[in-house]
């Protein structure tokens, strides 16, 4: 007799089927660290994979899979498979976060989380892990951090309370726990144990300590920009590397414990890049509350104007060099002085709804803002005034970005309303209106300054002629998702463009061909820019990364 399924089976089938679409199954890559090439591919986690250990003799690596998914697997680095897996925590507690491997014993591993601690034995001829669940009595605690001594004897567990469970993974019981006082802010979000003896700690508001069980007290101390997320030992710890939330890597000596900032990143979203005039050699970004200045070829950050729980959201240099015009969301205009970072002059309440986009005119005289309003305001600038010459109302929506002619006699702003409007600067009037279905986030002028080409979320790359506003030609800038940023060359040969996508490509212009595409970010594309003698690409996107590519045709 057939037994039938019942509606509700089916039901539970369609949603696990709809869940496993929706979450996915995401890889574990492996790379060969001396070829700097990929490996394998290795995919049975759905969802998150929390963390990974390799095993002292590189046989197994293990991973750990998120909330969604609960499970821990062995894989065979040999064969490159799954050996074995097991949910990763028990049915009555939180879900596992970390795991590390035996320092001596290539079969055994723990795993800790929210109220779970487990040793696991990796049994092979069957092909099983055994857990032991470990002991702490009455203390319940939820685990950030993990780090074995070097013997086995001992592991280090750092809570989100602040304080350092000390195990014993033969007795699976607790040895001790610290600071009795004086807990680590924030939690111990890093751990690392020394081989000669002592523990580094990194906490969440950035103290890195060097402790010794069992006061915990510490013996060293430097305070770090960022919550310490990752501490790495060079050789036998006379020497180690500490990460940090706020993207900064920095080397630390052991004996005089004085940290070196070795380099560093934004840790938002970019909003913008912009090369000052005639040179390659600089070039500025800015993200949530900070503007900072590069050195192109070393990547190395010069400097970094900070404005606190403010976002800035577009800058540009002055022709001359003298000043960074920045756009906040608090709707003011600063400028900084682009050497010193101090700040020159603010014009405050710019825009009602924060200052979205701003360009300056080569002149040095003018500044053209747009807001979250719509307004386009156009601003004097003195050697001691800053004054507003008109305030222009066409757009309904914010400005996404605005592009001066070379004669500063016209500009031309984008905005999210689905129209770009060409200004006469001269009368302070609208010249041309453009319109099209779709939220606009770049425009460009051909260097001749007969076309613009514009693009936006409707993914199209739109050629129009400034003269009339009628469109020339239509292109597909990309397969999926918009397109944010858009640059074109001083001879007006090629352009490039970046968006949700992930992709840089380089377009013919006459053509309306990509020639070339660069594949590397990881997040949105949110601008991009050609350095002034096309040595360059750079881009920008919205994990924070900032990316310089080759300019692909001799420049």
């Amino acid at each position: 007799m057939e037994t039938q399924a019942s509606p509700k089976d089916e039901v539970a089938e369609a949603v696990e089927l709809e869940l496993e679409a929706v979450i996915g199954f995401n890889d574990i890559i492996l790379w060969d660290y001396k070829k700097r090439e990929l490996m394998a591919r290795l995919s049975l986690h759905k969802g998150k994979i929390e963390a990974l250990a390799f095993s002292p003799n590189d046989m197994y690596l293990v991973s750990l899979g998120g909330p969604d998914d609960g499970s821990v697997v062995v894989w065979s680095i040999a064969k490159r498979e799954a050996i074995c897996g097991s949910p990763a925590a028990g049915l009555n507690v939180g879900n596992a976060t970390t795991v590390i491997f035996s320092k001596c014993r290539d079969e055994m591993f723990v795993t800790a989380g929210n109220g779970t601690i487990r040793v696991w034995e990796l049994d092979l001829p069957n092909r099983k892990i055994w857990p032991t669940e470990c002991q702490t009595g009455q203390m319940k605690r939820i685990v950030m951090s993990i780090s074995m001594a070097n013997d086995d004897s001992f592991f280090y567990l750092g809570t989100t309370t602040g304080d350092i469970l000390k195990m014993n993974p033969r007795t699976k019981l607790l040895a001790d726990t610290g600071p009795a006082k004086d807990k680590f802010s924030l939690g111990v979000s890093a751990i690392c144990c020394l081989k000669m003896g002592g523990l580094l700690v990194g906490s969440g508001d950035g103290l890195l300590v060097f402790c010794k069980s069992p006061s915990y007290k510490p013996i060293k101390k430097i305070q770090l920009q960022g919550g310490i997320t990752s501490i790495t030992l060079r050789g036998e710890g006379h020497q180690f590397f500490v990460g940090t939330e706020e993207s900064h890597i920095y080397r630390v000596n052991f004996t005089n414990f004085k940290e070196t900032l070795i380099t560093t990143c934004h840790f938002e979203s970019v909003e913008d890049i912009v090369f000052p005039f005639g040179t390659a050699e600089l070039f500025a970004t800015c993200a949530k509350k900070d503007i900072r200045v590069w050195h192109t070829l070393t990547n190395r950050e010069l400097l970094r104007i900070t404005v606190p729980n403010m976002t800035c959201h577009g800058i540009d240099f002055m022709r001359d060099g003298k000043s960074i015009i920045s756009a906040w969301d608090d709707g003011r205009i600063r400028a900084f002085a682009p050497e010193t970072g101090r700040l020159m002059y603010v014009i405050n309440n710019a825009h009602r709804i924060g200052v979205t986009a701003i360009a300056t005119t080569s002149d040095c005289k003018r500044v053209i803002s747009g807001g979250g309003e719509g307004e386009v305001r156009v601003w004097h600038i003195g050697h001691q005034t800053q004054k507003l010459e008109e305030a222009l109302k066409e757009h309904k929506s914010s400005v996404s970005c605005i592009r001066v002619k070379k004669s500063n006699e016209e500009c031309v702003t984008a905005s999210t309303d689905g129209t770009c409007i060409i200004w006469d600067l001269v009368r302070l009037r609208r010249n041309q209106m453009i319109l099209a279905n779709t939220l606009f986030q770049c425009v460009c002028y051909h260097p001749e300054e007969f076309q613009i080409i514009t693009s936006g979320t409707d993914r199209k790359i739109a050629y129009w002629e400034v003269f009339d506003g009628s469109v020339i030609r239509e292109l597909d800038g990309s397969l999926s998702g918009a397109v944010n940023g858009m640059d074109i060359t001083v001879e007006g040969v090629h352009f490039v463009t970046g968006g949700n996508d992930h992709l840089v490509k380089v377009w013919d212009y006459n053509e309306g061909e990509v020639t070339h595409v660069g594949v590397g970010h990881s997040g949105n594309i949110t601008r991009i820019r050609i350095s002034p003698g096309n040595q360059y690409i750079v881009s920008v996107s919205a994990d924070g990364a900032i990316l310089r590519w080759k300019y692909p045709f001799p420049s």
